[in-house]
């Protein structure tokens, strides 16, 4: 069982879901502990989703790590039940390291492993080495370094991430309308290539009903591009900071240039990278192989044992 709640960020609220009962007086102060005062000491996972995912993207993950683990999943800004950045501000890269940051500061004392899908891990990445010394371990699935490309592009980046909030701005400022829950399950389907078992946690948390329609909760600024990316150089520098052991889950029809030697995973000091079933979204169609591989990477973990 996942409960429901709500961590104050200093400009914004996230929902998250954790798998004990939340202190209510304590996320109020933005802390999130366990009514019990997670007496038990275990470690705590932290799930971060990839875009336009959510925090039920780990679903299948909940119930087989819950003996081993506390779990907190997040639902980032302008994903999910989170709220929406404001108006002026087009989720710069950063400013989700900055909530991670937050979270983290959120979970004070105890030990923690972060566990990032796509997005989600290349921000965990960023996260780790610019505090390599608040985290126990890196679980990084289908992503690794932030995205980054030579100097020589500047320009081009810039000129295409301000032409795509023209064209937003442009646009008939309307929801997508779709006539049921099912029209919405089928279109991330066809997006994802999964089948609907495995999607409707996701897309149950992605959507609302108003009237006779369903409607997308993400926020359709998600959509433009990025405006700037860090070189190879600055990517490598903060990978290399990474001081914990590190984990890279791949799909073995996932991202390919994931397992090239400039993704990222040799300039961290400790990782290794398996690869199980599946797509870009392995954790869904191999949740038991990852599970596995989970148990078995924390396991070794030294800070953990």
């Amino acid at each position: 069982m996942m409960y429901e709640c709500r961590l104050p960020l200093a400009e914004s609220e996230l929902a998250i879901l954790t798998s004990f009962p939340p202190c209510r007086e304590a996320l109020a102060q933005g802390k999130v502990v366990s009514a019990a005062e997670l007496s038990d000491q275990r470690p705590t996972l932290v799930f971060l989703h990839g875009w336009h995912d959510n925090a039920a993207s780990f679903t299948p993950l909940f119930k087989p790590l819950s003996e081993a683990f506390h779990l907190v999943s997040v639902d980032w800004p302008g994903h999910g039940l989170s709220e929406h950045r404001g108006t002026d501000n087009y989720y710069y890269f950063m400013d989700y390291v900055d909530d991670l940051a937050q979270i983290r500061q959120a979970l004070a004392g105890q030990s923690v492993i972060l566990v990032g899908h796509s997005l989600g891990a290349l921000v965990a990445a960023a996260y780790a080495g610019a505090f390599p010394e608040t985290l126990a371990g890196l679980v990084l699935i289908e992503g690794l370094a932030p995205l980054c490309e030579n100097a020589e592009l500047a320009a081009d980046r810039l000129r295409q991430g301000i032409e795509s909030r023209m064209k937003r701005r442009q646009r008939v400022s309307k929801r997508l309308k779709l006539d049921s829950f099912q029209a919405a399950l089928t279109v991330r389907c066809r997006i994802n290539g999964l089948d609907a078992e495995q999607l409707r946690p996701l897309v149950q948390r992605a959507t609302y009903r108003d009237g006779d329609h369903w409607y997308w909760r993400h926020d359709d600024k998600l959509r433009c591009d990025s405006l700037i990316r860090m070189t190879e150089t600055q990517a490598k520098t903060l990978m290399s900071g990474i001081a914990c052991p590190v984990l890279s889950v791949l799909g073995e029809r996932g991202f390919t240039y994931l397992k090239e030697p400039d993704a990222g995973l040799s300039w961290v000091p400790q990782a290794a990278q398996i690869t199980v079933p599946g797509g870009h979204h392995c954790h869904l169609e191999s949740p038991r192989q990852v599970c596995e591989q989970i148990l078995l990477f924390t396991s070794k973990i030294k800070k953990l044992v």
